[in-house]
């Protein structure tokens, strides 16, 4: 979710054949159905593989032990182990993996717009609201994506 700024429930939905790797890609369908591609930093998609490798679901990249899709609540209480594992105290939900992901990017200085879109936001207000928390510089993005989810 934070390699790509998904919301949980595009990340509970999302299919094997949304993944290019050849490209780094993802294709997710997001609120309303509307799609948008973002990049897939290579540490990530290493993992990816990885982890489809431990269960070979044709269709879903978390399925569930059924073989569905994985839910919401499953993501939420993985996230909030992982929370608790990594000693974080403060109350956060899955969301806030998708917060972070927009600000990195703004204080990498990767522009508003482009963030919008990665995003999915229909409205560039909606972005706005991380640009008060950065300080941006100019570097490629996915040069910043890459070294964001290096050793994840």
């Amino acid at each position: 979710m934070y390699a790509c700024g998904l919301r949980i429930s595009e990340a509970a939905t999302l299919e094997v054949t949304a993944i290019d790797g050849v490209n780094g890609l993802v294709r997710v369908v997001g609120k309303g159905n509307k799609e948008r591609c973002v990049p897939l930093p290579q540490p990530v998609l290493d993992e990816l593989r990885r982890l489809w490798k431990t269960h070979r679901n044709p269709r879903w990249l978390c399925p569930k032990r059924n073989g569905g899709p994985a839910c919401r609540e499953t993501l939420w209480s993985t996230f909030q182990a992982a929370a608790r594992e990594a000693g974080i105290t403060k109350r956060l939900t899955p969301h806030a993996l998708r917060h972070g992901y927009a600000t990195r990017l703004l204080e990498n200085g990767v522009d508003t717009r482009v963030v919008q879109i990665l995003l999915g936001h229909a409205r560039i207000a909606t972005t706005a609201i991380y640009t008060h928390l950065t300080e941006p510089t100019r570097t490629s993005l996915k040069g910043i994506l890459d070294k964001l989810m290096t050793g994840l």
